[in-house]
């Protein structure tokens, strides 16, 4: 059974022109959403599912589904602030939707095989989806299967022009997930990585911290759970208009409540994506870098 490919792409405003998602990086006027398609693809991955909002399916459609669609097969899905399960309405005034998990939850009825989860403007690289779609693989004679992270050390996700937030992963012997902590404010001051904590303190992290980057691996079942959850969330936010419902909130639950394991799996690949506008030209570097190492033909789509 192939997995899917669920991509986060929610967040893309109505007209597409300077949003990072879409800014060309790739020698052939490629996103970096198109890498991941094509790096998905090359692992093994069946299908796609992108979850975007309603008034941008014109965009979607022209700029991403006409070009993808002869390479592998695509379903898109819409996240909006109304979409919400039986007996619930949005509060007035609520602007946004609630958050990532809620974005998986909209994706429940195109995916029936185990997908991965990712974020739009992320590059994770090659490596990382052949790691995933193998640990896939080693699951299915799984009565019960296991979700699975794909971790990067922390020192190849940092900005060179400011601090960033990660999700740290705390994981026991046997590499199985105990905990996701987000830090912030993390930068790399002299030879040290430090983050600041609540009280404005700075901490040291080690370079190899293992780091979520928001790239899950779940079953279907996954969707039970974030119904369930969403329900809890909207019950316990009644009113609230900035309230968000987090993937990583809704992992930690299941693994602190023993419902569920998460494996995390390791990457030696850089993670790399547009945090600040000074960030561009070393990503069209990294890209022209790894096609010249023969990692990516000059033209993804019609090579």
């Amino acid at each position: 059974m192939k997995p899917t490919l669920v991509i986060l792409a929610a967040g893309m405003g109505s007209r597409y022109g300077g949003l990072k998602q879409v800014d060309p990086i790739g020698p052939s006027g490629e996103t970096i959403l198109d890498y991941s398609v094509f790096d998905a693809i090359r692992a093994g991955f069946g299908k796609v599912v992108f979850i975007i909002r309603k008034d941008i399916e014109n965009d979607f459609r022209e700029i991403f589904i006409n070009r993808l669609q002869k390479h592998i097969e695509i379903e898109w899905v819409f996240q909006e602030t109304n979409l919400l399960p039986d007996g619930f309405s949005a509060p007035e005034g609520r602007v946004k939707p609630w958050g990532t998990g809620h974005a998986v939850l909209m994706a429940a009825e195109k995916v029936k095989e185990p997908f991965a989860v990712i974020n739009a403007d992320d590059f994770y690289g090659f490596d990382a989806f052949k790691t995933l779609a193998g640990y896939f693989a080693s699951q299915q004679n799984n009565s019960s299967p296991d979700y699975a992270m794909v971790a990067y050390e922390l020192h190849n996700t940092l900005s060179d022009f400011g601090t960033v937030s990660r999700g740290v992963c705390a994981t026991d012997e046997n590499h199985w997930l105990k905990s996701v902590t987000e830090r912030t404010h993390i930068q790399r001051i002299n030879e040290n990585i430090i983050y600041q904590d609540s009280d404005g303190k700075q901490i040291s992290l080690s370079d190899k911290t293992p780091v979520s980057m928001n790239f899950w691996g779940f079953t279907h079942g996954f969707f039970n759970h974030l119904e369930e959850q969403f329900i809890e969330f909207l019950k316990s936010n009644d009113g609230n208009l900035k309230s968000e419902f987090y993937i990583p909130s809704v992992v930690d639950k299941l693994i602190k409540s023993n419902r569920e394991r998460v494996k995390v799996l390791s990457n030696a690949g850089q993670w790399f994506g547009i945090t600040y506008k000074e960030d561009k030209p070393m990503v069209i570097n990294k890209i022209n870098e790894l096609i010249g190492a023969g990692a990516y033909p000059a033209n993804l789509w019609n090579q």
